[in-house]
């Protein structure tokens, strides 16, 4: 997957990887992928209510150990 963008919010707990996506979303063109990698287990459903009420397309997500990474497709 060709990913533009990747920022890492682990350690933080909601809602501050929401807003740090979107905060990335906004400076990224139409198409584009953004990665984001988290430890916050409520990221997952978090991402996407995210997905569903923005627009932007959940790409994929999946859990690596105690990490959680998800793909967005900016709108």
């Amino acid at each position: 997957m060709d990913v533009q963008r990747e920022i890492d919010t682990r350690g933080l707990n909601c809602p501050l990887p929401i807003l740090k996506a979107k905060k990335a979303l906004a400076e990224m063109q139409s198409g584009e992928l953004l990665r984001v990698v988290a430890t916050d287990p409520g990221s997952m459903r978090d991402f996407q209510a995210f997905s569903r009420q923005t627009g932007n397309a959940l790409v994929a997500q999946d859990v690596a150990g105690a990490e959680f990474v998800h793909v967005l497709r900016r709108r």
